[in-house]
């Protein structure tokens, strides 16, 4: 019975999947999932039944009858994720099609501590909370543990040394909650919108912190213990200002110093070799640049980056600016929470 379960649960979310981008009929569902039309046909019928399918007109395939479309039923299921800046704590409601439907905004005090963070996280859920509602992703600044949901020694939080996080949330929530750092929840966020299209990139958030999401053969990332992509704390000058983790060159420290010094040039160049260097490192194809930084001067940080990336026509590498803006760490930690249930394993 359990290897069933894990047998339905995973063709399911196979087929909820290949739905989410767009009307599909039950002969696509076989030839593009690999199940057998009538394993297909099974799931479809479960998926109907419990509200997440519905079938929406027919379409004409010459010689035969017409086929039925399938279409998602976007709303029938929500989450909702948090993405927490080291100043403020963004809150998005999502449907099942990752779609943004509400969002709520608040900031937080300097060195903020769980305790205000959890008060404050409670009111703005209970803002949008309803009876489709799954439960609540958390995008956070690491290091933390994404398995067990606590923050371990958040950078430049000096109140957040394991902190059980998962829990705690858990307990005043009365929701399941999910914990990740905040560059994977984004780069989750544009695997799901993107599908299959999307399988070797990085997801750059420049921030209050600088870090990266990573998207390798399809996957997210995480590491051995839950904590890759802590971009922003690699060396990119020997002699470079100290940085907040305790270090001396950083690229955050690097990018930061330029940047309160209003040298735009200088710190999308840094961004930008440091990129190039995480391309020829991980021959990634694709690089997506988010941050409450990047979106007060996207040209400039696109102009920085594509002039450090390599020019050889066999190494062609995309590079654009997240579409969800400021909401892609919080709709990401929804999607997280969507995954959970009904994302497609790869």
């Amino acid at each position: 019975m359990p290897n069933l379960r894990f047998l339905r649960g995973y063709n399911d979310a196979v087929v909820l999947g290949l739905a989410r981008s767009g009307a599909v009929t039950r002969v696509d569902l076989a030839e593009r999932s690999g199940l057998t039309p009538q394993a297909v046909s099974k799931v479809v019928g479960r998926l109907i039944a419990d509200g997440l399918l519905a079938e929406t007109g027919t379409r004409n395939v010459g010689v035969g009858k017409p086929r039925t479309l399938l279409k998602l039923v976007a709303d029938s299921r929500l989450a909702l994720g948090a993405q927490v800046e080291r100043d403020e704590l963004r809150v998005v409601l999502t449907d099942l099609a990752g779609g943004v439907l509400d969002r709520a905004v608040a900031p937080l005090p300097a060195d903020f501590d769980p305790g205000t963070f959890v008060a404050e996280l409670t009111r703005l859920v209970d803002k949008m909370r309803n009876d489709r509602l799954l439960g609540v992703g958390i995008g956070f600044v690491g290091p933390l543990d994404h398995r067990t949901g606590v923050i371990h020694d958040a950078t430049a939080l000096r109140k957040w040394h394991d902190v059980p996080l998962r829990e705690v949330a858990e307990q005043q929530l009365g929701l399941p909650v999910v914990v990740d750092k905040d560059t994977n929840t984004a780069i989750l966020a544009e695997a799901w919108r993107s599908g299959e299209e999307l399988r070797n990139a990085v997801l750059v958030l420049v921030g209050t912190g600088l870090g990266v999401g990573l998207l390798l053969d399809g996957q997210v990332y995480r590491g051995a213990r839950t904590n890759a992509g802590e971009f922003g704390h690699t060396t990119i000058q020997l002699d470079g200002p100290r940085c907040v983790c305790g270090r001396t060159g950083c690229v955050e420290a690097v990018h930061n110093a330029a940047a309160r010094a209003g040298d735009l040039a200088a710190a999308t160049s840094v961004v930008g070799t440091a990129v190039a260097d995480l391309v020829q490192l991980l021959d990634v194809d694709h690089v997506v640049l988010a941050g409450r930084a990047v979106l007060a001067a996207p040209a400039e940080y696109l102009a920085g980056v594509r002039a450090k990336l390599p020019t050889a026509e066999w190494l062609p590498v995309d590079v654009g600016i997240t579409p969800l803006a400021d909401d892609v760490v919080a709709a990401g930690a929804a999607m997280l929470v969507l995954s959970e249930f009904y994302g497609r394993p790869r």
